[in-house]
């Protein structure tokens, strides 16, 4: 290109040349040629050079996940954008000076992971609560509260980080209040789990007010024993009376975990997520982290304000000051409205059309409000072009947010503004039908079968349990694009790869297959992970896949997704991280 470049120099410089030009003349003639080359050449260097790529990635796998499927050995980067995908000698081609080229050795390189609804503040609060992750008994949970206590003065509020009793406890129940005050005395303490139950000791409930006398709220109960005395366990509504005493975090402590979150959910190969529940603290903590340049992370923010009991306090809520679903940038964006309905599968308390196996009642779950009052909230954020993500896991649960979608839709269209039907992890295919027509999403996580379809069976039942999370027949009626692939974290593990590897397998962790049936390709996995994933946000066209132009979010694999063999799914890493053509995370 140069060499073109000078010889059209030269040959207009030869029109300068008079057959009568000698000596002197000539000299001076062609000295002046050569500084128009050089400067010429020097000029255009600087500008291939300006134009070269900052970051190439060579000799590697690269999986596009584009339309044709095609896979290609290279890429380009350059402000933050891809700039070419092809062999590794056109690539080499393009790198300047400056670039940096990375060989892949052979290495898979995918589009940047998505988790599309994590509540992933809690991957950055290690230093900030107990982690009871790794308890297996009520022993192991009250050592590890112990020895938390044991470095905070008396008085101290004790917080406990999400998780989930019933599964993950040998005796497979919650703590008591009593049991608590044995390792904790002298500090109010309140254990969260998934959002549905909590746990609180004597000191904690006496803060906030709670006593044996105390009433159980509407949607929620304290729970009690057989004699009518507290236990400590708080359900559903009945933790917000416990969970308000709670001194919130500073807004430097909530910048910092943040920070330490999106760092943690990058090492394991996720470019972009979901906040699936997010409170306005935490919205003004990563627009702080975002400001300052030190997001790592693309976030889509499910707001959750709490409904208040007058429709038309949410309706001015909706109505706040003009913004809606999709406002802000490439970093932080509204995605839509959080609205809670039912429980979960694991908490026996998702709303179910069938009674539940063990009930001697006629239990068939709960629900947070009336379908009535699901319906009017509903309408009420399609009327300020707020999107709604409806969180529901039961099939009945499920016929009521369809029943509010469709009740919003004859108002306003939503066909084209992806509602989104959050978990859906009972749906039945004449549900996935009235999805369909409605344009509505249903965001999934196959993860909750890894350590908690056990549980999920005995709650209710081997056929139930075979049926939950369809992935493979919610591809073949809705259609993947109108799908994605979360984890719920912290209820469930932030690992992409053993997510991928339950949709695969239909495995939990002992081994054991539930609804082999439902199992889908690697491909479609990851394109939940990618692809499919970008359209929550209606950003399908700036990523998900790997093509000139779209953002440079990219995962190098520990091992190629696609042929590894199938056990090993769950055991691929991820290398490299990069986020807008900057590398985030290096093994």
């Amino acid at each position: 290109m140069l060499a073109r470049h000078i010889g059209v120099i030269l040959n207009d410089i030869e029109l300068m040349f008079d057959y009568r030009t000698t000596g002197q003349d000539a000299m001076k003639l062609t000295t002046a040629i050569v500084g128009v080359v050089l400067t010429a050449g020097a000029a255009f260097a600087q500008q291939q050079e300006a134009n070269a790529p900052s970051l190439a990635l060579i000799n590697g796998k690269i999986l596009t996940m584009d339309g044709q499927s095609k896979v290609a050995e290279a890429l380009a980067v350059r402000d933050g954008r891809i700039l070419a995908v092809g062999d590794a000698a056109t690539i080499k081609a393009l790198a300047g000076n400056r670039t940096r080229t990375i060989d892949l050795q052979g290495k898979t390189v995918v589009p940047g992971l998505i988790d599309t609804h994590a509540h992933f503040k809690a991957a950055g609060l290690s230093d900030y609560v107990v982690n009871m992750s790794g308890a297996k008994t009520v022993a192991d949970a009250l050592a590890s509260i112990k020895q938390f206590v044991a470095k905070k003065k008396p008085g101290e509020w004790i917080i406990g980080s999400a998780w989930h009793p019933p599964s993950q406890l040998a005796e497979k129940r919650y703590l008591t209040r009593q049991e608590i005050d044995g390792v904790a005395p002298n500090n109010p303490v309140y254990l969260r789990t998934v959002g549905h139950f909590s746990m609180a000791n004597s000191m904690a409930l006496e803060k906030a007010g709670v006593t044996k006398a105390t009433p159980n709220p509407s949607g929620g109960s304290f729970e009690r024993d057989s004699a009518g005395d507290l236990t400590g366990v708080l359900v559903e509504t009945a933790i917000d009376q416990v969970e308000k005493t709670v001194p919130e975090w500073t807004a430097d402590d909530e910048f910092r975990q943040f920070k330490l979150a999106e760092g943690v959910l990058n090492s394991f190969g996720i470019t972009s997520a979901v906040e699936g529940a997010t409170s306005p603290r935490d919205i003004a903590a990563l627009q702080r982290v975002a400001q300052a340049g030190e997001a790592t992370l693309r976030v889509g923010l499910m707001w959750r304000p709490e409904p208040p009991a007058e429709n038309a306090a949410w309706e001015a809520i909706m109505r706040g000051n003009g913004a809606s679903s999709g406002f802000g940038d490439d970093w932080l964006k509204f995605a839509g409205i959080k609205i809670l309905y039912d429980g979960g599968m694991t908490l026996k308390t998702a709303l179910m059309r069938e009674a539940y196996p063990d009930s001697h009642d006629g239990y068939h779950g709960i629900a947070q409000q009336s379908p009535q009052r699901l319906k009017d909230l509903v309408s009420i954020c399609n009327r300020h072009n707020w999107r709604v993500g409806v969180h529901a896991v039961g099939d009945k649960g499920i016929d009521h947010v369809l029943d509010a979608f469709e009740a919003a839709d004859k108002e306003k269209s939503i066909k084209d503004r992806r509602f989104v039907l959050i978990h859906g992890s009972l749906i039945v295919p004449e549900q996935m039908e009235r999805a369909k027509r409605l344009g509505v999403r249903v965001d999934l996580q196959n993860v909750f079968m890894w350590d908690k379809a056990a549980t999920v069976e005995r709650f209710l039942g081997a056929a139930v349990a075979n049926r939950a999370v369809p992935t493979k027949t919610l591809i073949e009626k809705v259609g993947l694009n109108s799908l994605g692939a979360g984890t719920d974290f912290p209820v469930n593990t932030i690992n992409p790869f053993i997510n991928i590897y339950v949709m695969v397998t239909r495995k939990d962790l002992a081994g054991r297959v539930y609804g082999a049936n439902e199992a889908v390709s690697r491909e479609q996995a990851l394109r939940l992970y990618t692809s499919a994933a970008s359209h929550y946000m209606f950003e399908e066209n700036e990523k998900g896949t790997i093509e000139a132009g779209k953002l440079a979010d990219l995962t190098v694999l520990s091992a190629d997704l696609m042929t590894v063999p199938e056990e090993q799914i769950k055991d691929i890493k991820a290398d490299l991280t990069i986020v807008g053509g900057k590398i985030v995370f290096q093994r």
